[in-house]
């Protein structure tokens, strides 16, 4: 068995571990040593003690040489936690055995996927993409780095997504759609035409985030 710790953990990083658990119930393949997190909260901490799983500290406290996944939601948290980890430690694919997969999947290191997520044929993930529960991703997607998408939202096929974007619960990207990068699609929107780099989407079909002029 490989050691391993989640950097990260809120709830993200606690679903990780269940990931760790299921995938080992099924073959004993990693031996957690805890969490990594810089900031937890009193909150964390009584729910870490309530799953009898140790805080280590902070990010200077990663065991030399141990597997880490950085269980972190936000995109541009993620990609700066890993690069401040600086290469230092193997990142594994994290796959809850629930995952229904296609034939053809390739993917990057630092993948993580939750419980009940359907991924079509020929489908292509970059480093460190989250894909959460029930999330569906279909044909012949791609997928770029450190891209996230949240519980029981629909990549339709032939769409590309592009890095550090985050979709929203329940969001759908239509087939054969571009999405750029850091775009952040709302919960419930739905794609209905490209979306370019940094957009911040909402609604159905999906259109702009108006600010309040007023703030």
């Amino acid at each position: 068995m490989e050691d391993l710790v989640i950097v990260g953990a809120g709830g993200f990083g606690r679903e990780t571990l269940d990931v760790v658990r299921a995938i080992n119930d099924k073959e004993p393949t990693w031996r957690f040593l805890g969490f990594i997190d810089d900031n937890l909260s009193p909150a964390n901490a009584d729910r870490l003690s309530a799953l009898g799983t140790p805080h280590l500290g902070g990010l200077a406290a990663a065991p030399e040489g141990a597997a880490v996944a950085v269980a972190i939601g936000d995109p541009s948290i993620r990609q700066a936690v890993v690069g401040a980890l600086g290469g230092r430690h193997p990142f594994p694919a994290l796959v809850h055995p629930t995952t229904v997969r296609g034939s053809e999947l390739r993917h990057g290191v630092g993948l993580i996927v939750l419980g009940g997520v359907s991924l079509g044929t020929n489908v292509s993930l970059g480093d460190h993409v989250h894909l959460n529960a029930h999330a569906v991703v279909g044909h012949d997607v791609r997928l770029q780095d450190f891209v996230s998408v949240n519980p029981n939202a629909t990549v339709s096929g032939e769409c590309s997504v592009g890095s550090l974007t985050l979709l929203g619960a329940a969001s759908t990207v239509l087939q054969g759609l571009a999405v750029g990068s850091e775009v952040t699609l709302g919960a419930a929107a739905c794609l209905t035409k490209d979306a370019p780099d940094r957009a911040t989407l909402v609604g159905v079909p999906a259109h702009p985030l108006e600010r309040d002029k007023s703030q």
